[in-house]
This record gives C-alpha cells, sequence and structure tokens, in this order.
C-alpha cells in the first residue's frame, strides 16, 4: 500500500541528521563479514552496574507500594505523575534557592517531544501568517532540533566564533553575538548545555547574555540540560543551571540511567508549561507513568544527584581523558587537527582543519580500518550557509572501553596522516 502523504505527512516519514547516519552504521555492523568494529558512533549510555540496581531499586519499592496499581493501572494528569513533580520542586527548591510550584513543572515522553511541542507550539506561522523563528545561537548542536518542527523554514543557526589554541591542539566554540539576532521574529530560543555534540558549555554570562537579549520581546529560551547538574551531572567543568523569568529548564533521565523510560522535564514560567501541557495533552495525553514512579523516588532519596556525581560523570570524564591522552600521543603534530575542549556530555569532537575529504568521505575511510564514528556535518541544522568547517568536524561517543577508545584513536591518527600527505603530494 501507497497512501498519499500529506505536507507534514512527507517530512515526518524522513528519517534526519544522525538517524539516517545510524541505518548505514547498523547495516555495517552487521554486514562485517568478520571484521571486528570499534563503535565509537553510540549515543546510547552505557549501562552502569551501579546506575541499573539504583533503577532495579526502585522498581522493587513501587511493585511492593500500593501505588502501583494506581502507577500502572490508570491514566495521570498530563502534567504529570504529581509525586514527582513535588520532587522535583522540592530538590530544585532547595537545591537552587528557587520558589517553585507544581504549576512550574512539566514532564514529557523524553525532552524530544518537549522541544517538538515548542517548535510547533512557538515556532512557524502565527495567526496572522508571520514566521516566528526557532534560533538556535551556538552552532553545531543537537542533531535532532533539524526534525523538531513542522516548519522547516522556522530554524535558524549562527556560527560560532572560534576560540583556537593551535599550539595546544585545542579549540571551543563561543556564541557570536555580534551576528547573533533575536528580535520581534523569535519565537523561542534553543540550545544545548553541555552540548550534544561538541562537550561545549556556555559560560553563566553567555546564557544570561542570551536571555537578556530575548527578554524584550518577550522570547523563551530552552536550554536543553539532558546533560546537566544535577542529574545526571555530566559537566566536566563548573556551571550553573541557569533559571529566569524567559527561561525554561529542560531535563532529561535518559543519561541518567533510564532512556528506556523517556522522561522530559520541563521548569519554567507557569505560562509557558501551560501552553506545552495543552500541546501534550492533545498529542498523547501524558508520559509514561512507571518512569515517573521510579524517577520520583530515585530524586526525592537524594540517590540519584548522589550517583550522578559519584559514578556517571567520572566515568564518563575518564573516558574523554583517554581520546585527549590517545589523540596527543598518535596525531601527527603538523597537520591542523583541533580537539574541542571536554566541557562536558559523553561525546568528543574533532575538527580537522582543511581536511581534503568531506567528513562523510573520512567517515568510510575510517570504517574499512575498523573504527566507526559519526560524521560532523548532521549537527548543523538550521545553519544555511556554506560553511567548509561542516564537513571538517567528527563525533566520538565515550561509550566504548578505554581500550577500544585508545585503539579507535591510533587508527584514526593513522588514516589522518595518509589523507593529509595524498593531498599533499597530489598538488
Amino acid at each position: 500500500m501507497n497512501p498519499v502523504l500529506t505536507q507534514f505527512g512527507a517530512q515526518m516519514s524522513q528519517l534526519t541528521g544522525v538517524r539516517a547516519i545510524m541505518k548505514d552504521i547498523i547495516e555495517t555492523l552487521r554486514a562485517g563479514d568478520g571484521q571486528e568494529f570499534i563503535n565509537l558512533s553510540a549515543g546510547n549510555p552505557v549501562i552502569l552496574p551501579e546506575v541499573e540496581q539504583l533503577w532495579r531499586d526502585c522498581t522493587a519499592e513501587l511493585l511492593a507500594s500500593n501505588e502501583y496499581g494506581e502507577v500502572v493501572c490508570r491514566y495521570g494528569s498530563s502534567q504529570g505523575y504529581q509525586p514527582l513533580i513535588q520532587a522535583i520542586a522540592q530538590d530544585f527548591n532547595q537545591r537552587y534557592g528557587l520558589k517553585l510550584s507544581d504549576r512550574n513543572i512539566l514532564i514529557t515522553p523524553g525532552s524530544q517531544a518537549l522541544y517538538f511541542y515548542a517548535a510547533n507550539a512557538f515556532g512557524g506561522y502565527t495567526t496572522s501568517g508571520n514566521l516566528k523563528q526557532i534560533v538556535l545561537p551556538l552552532s553545531p548542536d543537537y542533531t535532532g532540533y533539524g526534525g523538531v518542527t513542522l516548519i522547516p523554514e522556522a530554524l535558524v543557526a549562527y556560527k560560532p566564533a572560534l576560540d583556537i589554541d593551535a599550539s595546544a591542539h585545542r579549540f571551543k566554540y563561543r556564541p557570536d553575538f555580534s551576528q547573533l539576532e533575536i528580535n520581534e521574529t523569535t519565537g523561542f530560543v534553543l540550545f544545548s548545555r553541555p552540548c550534544n555534540p561538541t562537550g561545549n558549555v556556555l559560560t553563566d554570562e553567555e546564557v544570561q547574555k542570551i536571555a537578556a537579549l530575548a527578554t524584550p520581546h518577550n522570547v523563551p529560551v530552552l536550554i536543553d540540560s539532558a546533560y546537566a547538574s544535577p542529574f545526571p551531572a555530566l559537566n566536566f567543568t563548573d556551571m550553573t543551571p541557569a533559571f529566569g523569568d524567559n527561561i525554561v529548564h529542560c531535563m532529561s533521565l535518559s543519561k541518567a540511567g533510564l532512556p528506556g523510560e523517556r522522561v522530559g522535564i520541563a521548569i519554567g514560567d507557569e505560562q509557558v508549561i501551560r501552553v506545552l501541557e495543552s500541546f501534550q495533552t492533545n498529542l498523547c495525553i501524558h508520559s509514561s507513568r512507571y518512569g515517573q514512579a521510579i524517577a520520583a523516588q530515585a530524586i526525592a532519596s537524594g540517590a540519584l544527584a548522589e550517583i550522578s556525581t559519584q559514578v556517571i560523570r567520572p566515568y564518563y570524564q575518564e573516558k574523554f581523558t583517554v581520546v585527549e591522552t590517545s589523540l596527543d600521543q598518535a596525531m601527527p603534530q603538523e597537520i591542523p587537527w583541533l580537539l574541542h575542549r571536554g566541557e562536558g556530555a559523553i561525546f568528543a569532537w574533532l575538527w580537522l582543519q582543511d581536511l581534503p575529504l568531506t567528513d562523510w568521505e573520512f567517515y568510510q575511510r575510517l570504517k574499512q580500518v575498523g573504527v566507526i564514528v559519526v560524521p560532523g556535518s548532521s549537527f548543523f541544522p538550521g545553519l544555511r550557509e556554506d560553511w567548509p568547517h561542516k564537513q571538517q568536524c567528527i563525533r566520538i561517543s565515550l561509550t566504548a572501553s578505554n581500550e577500544e577508545i585508545a585503539i579507535g584513536m591510533q587508527r584514526l591518527a593513522k588514516v589522518v596522516a595518509e589523507v593529509y600527505q595524498l593531498a599533499a603530494a597530489s598538488e
């Protein structure tokens, strides 16, 4: 059967970004013909024993409680499971000195759903026909932002400023405030902190400056805090979660060991939360209550915050150190390679300046030596400018073993040397 699709149907039935690349990766792994690959593409968090045990314990408590039937066998409020909302409000009020009520919190089926709600509630065409833009102030950013809007022309990203330390082979993206425009045409602003894919963390001052630019135009600023404190606390540098009248603090429990249950959290202005809740009611009624119930226990007890800082953060921070050390040892120093400073998340981001191939071609070359990464060009949604930098980067996952990461970086370094040498010889 081949039904006729609407414009939205055609758009939403296409894979975007990394999801499209994952199809090639899966086919490569299946057709390996005995070849063993070091897979440095995964975005799935590692199942850490202590984290899995936490969720097992919370599940056992739920099963033994009188609340089990109410959680699993009944519909609930579109806003979310009340004990979870209360646990979040109490934790954040105590931890950050806030004055949150339950009206400031919404639970969604993962944070991706939250951005879909926002993209189509605040971005796109108004009832009067004006286009409201979804502004990504710092590109590259999360590839999933490319698929959340039903109005593709609404998504606009801005090139970053580059803070380069060539001698150390390190660099960092920063918002380019000389170019960034947030005005009456802006529907809302969105960025991740820490950033998937780069590991970048915008400073507190940069966040406040973005929020200040949005304030006069009554524009919400959604901060994707899927890797931030207090859970999963995957920031390797000091950072303070940002809150404010026009800031919506958006969280996910996926990297805190609960990706299968799709628990997203929005904390913000009551009116913004109400709009997002209404969107959710129309779309799916409410998020899974099982995941919410065990999350309520983990947050209220303090166990999730503790395990995030004591187990999850150091695990991935060590992995980044392995990437960094291995590249410093193996990469040719005369080649202009630059590693983004590792400030958080579960990825490393490598820029191969003046790469003679495209990032996709380089990805194919790495597969030939048994290493799989993710080409970086998928992480520039909304950036329409033809910028060569977009085809010069790769994302490296920190989910493999230390040995696999070290071997992978050694193989990568050899391919880099070959690629640049061949290009130099052909000039």
